[in-house]
């Protein structure tokens, strides 16, 4: 099947051109807007001949093509007269899809997931000084106490980040609605000024008192406080916008900082912060009545919803609640604590048991290929690849995880389970349950095993009418004449930085492995070297991605960032085009990292090779820190 012949499935399994909003295109994938998603026929467009694979992300369809693949699909679904549209405009089109809920809850995920690192960190440290101080831990390791300086130094890597909150909170609700985030974060550090009364301190009762405003306004910090710093950082952002706009161009610099800090600090702590802070205890009421409903009823519809939460797009909602849990156990207790955590684990733990259980069973083996890595992506706390690759295109797995971590959940609330922080699940988040290791390893092992076998038993048996084989092709002559005998070699690393394992990298196509195997580095450096030598094959304009077919016959693409097609270029300078030769350590590309940070993105940079299949192994040999020219990726 030639290229125009697939571009016609594609368009008639999208419902046809009147059903197509806008295409467009980044390196590995066609990105589709849709006026009605009912009208797609997910099936037939996952079985088309080279789709690796198809979801919704952020308002649009995908479809994987891989590289080199999706440009030329893309030229003919446009010929065919399908309208196209810049990144920038999908991207705000993308902004703009669903109901006014799925809006909203998707900006709760634009400012608080910036945020989940940090509180990452913060419950990996408590788990590791809970462990530190148990007695057994101790006596192992032949120490009868602690040295006071070793102790305080814990504790400012566990308190820290719940101190600052609401300042990283507003800095992240600048950056998401268009102000200037270093005004943002004044602000935020501005409502838990040492200045003022400790929040916490106040609450306990003793000597700390509020402050008193005009002889009837309580005024303390803001510290561990979520709602009223977004709804301060949201009024923020939007009245510097506006002052912006009537402040001349030559005063702006003075006046625009002076105006905005001024007038926020003092709705923020006379005003929107007391009143928020009332809003927000009673949605952590409401919230904390739910999860002590008795008899597990808690775990039983939080593990059984999550995943269909998920599925909608507006789970990230639970991002809000975990970091409002986490700063008000901290504040009641000195220790953050969040019962989520160990519910939403259940219910992904369920969730890739139950694509294990399809990878088993299918004698496919373009399936079995898809499922198993869609499931360690599942393990390591990325679901998306496991749902929409597997279990809901057949859907009785899906259906069946459910029930498995409605099951997993309500064992997961009886054992009153307690994660130290929130963000990571299943393999890494056994960190955040150091204290209670026997009981976290018995719910993810009984919701694996009962979404395993539900699965297994009841929900898959292979069709013929569902074949996710793609047709053997014949190569064309220039194809067969242009070939090269693939070889071993060692894939050198592109630039500086941090090795990052590919099954971790945030975006469900790459961390799924479904456009090959390969590794990801966090760069501390500004230039992207070729780690090969061979031909360029693919040189965005947009200056984010690259591929290579080396001399060796590996076919390497590069991926700058993750999304960061959608900065139409801006901050990325390339150095090479298409066709051109180039050595192993010459320059690609230069790439602002700043910029990346300031649109909100990861600049975690993808190597993969995409003809996987051509070669009996494709394993990474770097781990930690990596030097441009380090071995990085062995291919053989």
């Amino acid at each position: 099947m030639n290229n125009t012949q697939i571009a016609k499935e594609v368009i008639e399994a999208l419902g046809g051109r009147e059903n197509v909003r806008s295409v467009a295109h980044c390196a590995t994938r066609l990105r589709v807007m849709v006026v009605d998603e009912a009208k797609i026929d997910k099936e037939k467009a996952e079985n088309i001949e080279k789709v690796q694979g198809a979801f919704f992300n952020s308002g649009q369809y995908q479809l994987i093509f891989g590289t080199g693949t999706v440009n030329k699909i893309y030229d003919e679904v446009v010929a065919l007269g399908l309208p196209t549209s810049s990144k920038a405009e999908m991207k705000a089109e993308a902004a703009q899809q669903g109901n006014w809920f799925q809006r909203a809850i998707r900006t709760f995920g634009d400012v608080f997931v910036p945020i989940i690192p940090v509180i990452v960190a913060t419950g990996l440290f408590m788990g590791l000084r809970g462990l530190l101080t148990q007695p057994a831990i101790m006596s192992a390791i032949g120490v009868n106490e602690y040295n006071a300086d070793f102790l305080t130094y814990t504790q400012i890597l566990t308190d820290t980040a719940f101190i600052i909150l609401p300042g990283l909170v507003v800095w992240s609700t600048f950056r998401v609605f268009g102000g200037n985030p270093a005004v943002g974060i004044v602000l935020g550090m501005m409502l838990v000024s040492g200045s003022l009364p400790n929040a916490w301190a106040v609450a306990n009762g003793g000597d700390v008192k509020a402050m008193e405003f005009f002889g009837f306004i309580p005024v303390v910090g803001l510290q561990g406080s979520v709602l009223p710093a977004f709804v301060i950082g949201l009024i923020g952002a939007k009245f510097e916008k506006a002052v912006r706009k009537v402040v001349p161009d030559v005063l702006d610099l003075l006046v625009t900082p002076f105006v905005t800090l001024l007038v926020m600090s003092i709705l923020g702590l006379f005003a929107i912060g007391p009143v928020f802070h009332v809003v927000e205890n009673y949605i952590l009421a409401g919230t904390k009545a739910v999860l002590s409903l008795p008899f597990g009823l808690a775990g039983l519809i939080i593990g059984g919803l999550h995943q269909v939460i998920v599925v909608s797009g507006v789970h990230h909602i639970f991002n809000l609640l975990e970091i409002q849990l986490l700063a008000e156990s901290k504040a009641a207790t000195g220790i953050s604590t969040n019962a989520f955590n160990a519910i939403i684990t259940a219910a992904m733990t369920a969730q890739g048991a139950a694509t294990v259980a399809v990878g088993v069973k299918t004698k496919n083996a373009k399936l079995k290929a898809l499922a198993f890595p869609a499931a360690l992506s599942a393990f390591l706390g990325i679901t998306e690849p496991a749902i929409f690759g597997v279990n809901l295109r057949f859907r009785k797995p899906f259906f069946l995880s459910l029930i498995a971590g409605a099951v997993g959940g309500m064992l997961a609330s009886l054992l009153n389970l307690q994660g130290t922080g929130s963000g990571i699940t299943i393999i890494p988040g056994t960190l955040l349950y150091v204290n209670q290791l026997p009981q976290y390893l018995l719910m993810v092992a009984v919701s694996f095993a009962l979404g395993f076998v539900l699965t297994y038993l009841f929900g898959y048996e292979d069709e013929e009418k569902v074949s996710v084989e793609a047709p053997v092709v014949t190569p064309v002559a220039e194809e067969v004449a242009s070939a090269v005998e693939a070889g071993p070699e060692t894939i050198v690393s592109p630039l500086e930085g941090d090795v990052v394992a590919l099954e971790n990298v945030n975006d469900p196509v790459f961390a799924s492995g479904a456009m090959g195997k390969g590794i990801a580095v966090k760069p501390s450096g500004d230039t992207l070297y070729a780690p090969v030598s061979g031909v360029i094959q693919i040189a965005f304009e947009t200056g984010h991605a690259y591929g290579i077919k080396s001399d060796k016959g590996a076919e390497v693409l590069l991926h700058i960032g993750i999304d960061t097609v959608s900065m139409d270029g801006k901050g990325f300078n390339p150095k090479v085009t298409a066709n051109q030769r180039v050595q192993a350590g010459d320059v690609l590309a230069t790439f602002d990292r700043a910029a990346i940070a300031e649109a909100g993105l990861d600049d975690t940079t993808m190597v993969i090779v995409t003809n996987t299949a051509d070669f009996a192994e494709v394993s990474p040999v770097a781990t930690g820190t990596v030097a441009v020219g380090a071995d990085l990726v062995s291919v053989k």
